[in-house]
């Protein structure tokens, strides 16, 4: 599950992804502009550790672009060309911002999901009273139905745009449409996805391999 704090950050999640996202290679013609939040999913750190949100933001000429950012209570070693911003946090302290495609454990959680059927992390925010369920908004499904026991170990990423796609190869290769249009249903293992406004499955990664 994923845990919403109650929080004052500097820079604000808009904030940042307003002042990184217009100058990324895989924009294609979309009008970056102006950025608005229409969902964001989350995936589980099995070790407690690393914060992962997609961001699905509406653009000033009507497109929706996918952003995965991972959040980490320190640098993360060797990172540097993919590291976005630092932000502090009230309750959690300074944390290092991510460009997600970049990030090992976001890989291997975006692709434990696909390969498994996983979906969405659940997200509770934290009050005096305890944990509280939050009502979620988009929903993504993996379509495989793997044993995560065979999923296979990943290696190191390598990260290439072509248009709007991001591709990354860790054995197997991912493909992430960064400026989503409705995809029809891909022979290949897929994570799906709804959010408002947004009420038939989209494709939003696809796992082919290996690479």
């Amino acid at each position: 599950m994923a845990v919403h704090h109650p929080a004052t950050i500097v820079p604000t999640k808009h904030e940042l992804l307003q002042a990184w996202v217009p100058h990324q290679p895989w924009l294609g013609g979309a009008d970056a502009s102006l950025l608005t939040k229409l969902g964001s999913y989350r995936f589980d750190d099995p070790d407690g550790e690393v914060g992962m949100e997609t961001h699905l933001l509406g653009t000033a000429d009507g497109q929706v672009l996918q952003v995965p950012l991972t959040y980490r209570g320190g640098p993360r070693a060797g990172a540097e060309a993919s590291l976005i911003t630092t932000m502090t946090h009230t309750v959690l302290g300074d944390r290092w911002i991510y460009d997600g495609c970049h990030d090992p454990v976001y890989l291997t959680a975006l692709i434990r999901a696909i390969l498994t059927g996983g979906r969405e992390a659940d997200l509770y925010a934290a009050t005096e009273a305890g944990l509280v369920l939050e009502p979620g908004t988009t929903h993504v499904r993996g379509s495989g139905a793997l044993p995560l026991s065979s999923v296979p170990a990943l290696a190191a990423p390598v990260v290439s745009h072509n248009g709007t796609t991001t591709t990354i190869d860790v054995g197997v290769r991912l493909t992430l449409p960064r400026v989503i249009t409705p995809t029809a249903r891909t022979a290949n293992a897929a994570l799906s996805g709804t959010w408002p406004g947004q009420e038939t499955p989209v494709v939003l990664a696809i796992v082919a391999g290996p690479s």
